[in-house]
């Protein structure tokens, strides 16, 4: 058991309040929450000045992503040109540089202020298609799942799942919780096969994907804290998943295993669903039942009326990610139309352009100004909510939250600095930053201080250390 005091903590509804104490058990639940005058510092209670939110949730990552920040600017293109240069990013990723490298992007993320994420990976195999396995055994270390660091190279540890352990690995360097999306990824377009880039993605038809799926869930629950890393699936989108495909999915995949997919990211990929199936891509997963409040469509940016009510009605998901789909140039999604529809709105970073849940935030509610010309689409409660528990649905791991209940994973915001400064505490979501982001607590360990993480220093040298390897 350990308590936190917080000089100033939101509590949903009820806004923001002083001198809030929680307490929790020791897998870092909340079991109390109450108010008491600030501790007396040799009290043991670790105390945090400033405004203390739930930590926030990223719905949607690829990790590797994260190697092109910054260097995709050069000249015009779109969506289909930035394609070209993750493909090559993804070429170069051996087990022990991922691990390296996620460990270094998730490291980032705890110290914005995300205490979880949900990595969709596909990136499976060799990058000639062939299995990782054999050698060292399941995955080259220890029954409890303890790797050899940053330290070594890693890239002989290559034994079954070897990148998907590479990431559970990562993620419990860094401490964020995991739901590790295992990806079905089985065409190179609607009736297209696999290109050679994307060899690597495939398991040559869906019972092979279900297949390893289940070894892999099995692997990670022996190996890992299921509070802390779990594993969910997704599909990478109508154009990497064939129809016949579908049924199958939705007779043997476990229904309460969540379950993204990218949906209607490009009007390309619309059009190319329409001609094939004679439907959206939304319509084509209500024809084979896999719309349900256990899926989550990622962007969901080009949607027709119809679309967003089968995804409201649905109960689904709907993760948005407004600083990749701006870098990208994917467009603006109807987010408060799927909102009154009835679909939960969760946040995601994507390709990593930025790693900030504020300007997640601020991005969702800018862009539904500049689209509708109105304000005030979203309340700055409903950006926090979207931020952290809006996410729950779309997760495997404990929602963060300063309730009963409720993991105890926090983000400190200071209020005082020069973005913040005279801001309504409740408002903080339309200024803050994650450079005003001063601890990060994730199941009640203080993991993060002004930028740096306690485990493993600073994000900076461990990114630039890791994106060597990859440039």
């Amino acid at each position: 058991m350990s308590s936190i005091w917080c000089e100033r903590a939101w509590l949903g509804p009820e806004g923001v309040a002083d001198n809030i104490l929680v307490e929790t058990d020791d897998g870092g639940a909340i079991t109390h929450v109450g108010t008491a005058p600030r501790p007396d510092p040799a009290s043991g209670v670790l105390a945090l000045d400033g405004v203390v939110f739930p930590a926030a949730a990223n719905a949607h990552s690829h990790a590797f992503h994260r190697a092109l920040r910054g260097r995709t600017h050069a000249g015009r293109g779109d969506f289909w040109t930035w394609r070209e240069q993750m493909y090559r990013a993804a070429g170069a990723l051996t087990p022990g540089k991922y691990e390296r490298l996620a460990t270094a992007v998730f490291a980032e993320m705890v110290t914005a202020g995300f205490s979880s994420v949900a990595e969709f990976h596909y990136v499976h195999h060799r990058p000639d298609g062939a299995a990782y396995g054999g050698g060292l055994g399941a995955d080259g270390h220890g029954p409890d799942g303890a790797g050899i660091g940053l330290q070594g190279d890693g890239d002989d540890h290559d034994g079954e799942h070897a990148m998907e352990l590479a990431l559970c690995r990562a993620a419990a360097a860094a401490g964020i919780r995991l739901t590790l999306l295992d990806t079905c990824y089985l065409a190179g377009g609607i009736g297209k096969p696999l290109a050679p880039e994307q060899q690597r993605f495939g398991d040559g038809d869906v019972h092979a994907w279900l297949d390893r799926l289940d070894s892999l869930r099995k692997t990670v629950a022996a190996r890992f804290d299921p509070a802390r890393i779990t594993v969910g699936a997704a599909l990478h989108s109508v154009r990497g998943v064939p129809e016949s495909a579908l049924p199958v999915i939705a007779d043997r995949l476990p229904p309460e295993l969540p379950l993204h997919i990218h949906l209607s990211e490009q009007p390309a990929e619309n059009e190319a669903c329409l001609a094939e199936y004679g439907v959206t891509p939304a319509g084509l997963l209500a024809r084979h039942g896999l719309l349900s409040p256990h899926l989550s469509a990622v962007h969901a940016t080009h949607l027709t009326a119809e679309d967003v009510g089968l995804l409201g009605g649905a109960g689904a998901t709907v993760v948005m990610c407004p600083t990749t789909e701006a870098d990208l140039a994917d467009g603006i999604g109807p987010a408060r139309a799927l909102a009154d529809a009835g679909a939960l709105i969760a946040l995601g970073t994507d390709q990593h352009a930025v790693v900030d849940p504020w300007l997640e935030m601020r991005a969702l509610e800018h862009g539904e100004r500049l689209a509708s010309g109105q304000r005030g689409r979203f309340t700055p409660d409903e950006l926090l909510h979207a931020a952290s528990a809006g996410a729950a649905a779309a997760m495997a791991t404990p929602t963060a939250g300063i309730a009963v209940g409720m993991a105890a994973d926090l983000a400190v915001v200071n209020p005082a600095s020069m973005r913040t400064v005279g801001s309504d505490p409740g408002q903080l979501p339309l200024t803050a930053t994650s450079a005003d982001v001063t601890a990060v607590v994730v199941g009640g360990e203080l993991l993060a201080v002004n930028g740096i993480h306690s485990r493993l220093g600073q994000p900076a040298d461990l990114l630039a250390a890791a994106l060597k390897e990859i440039a």
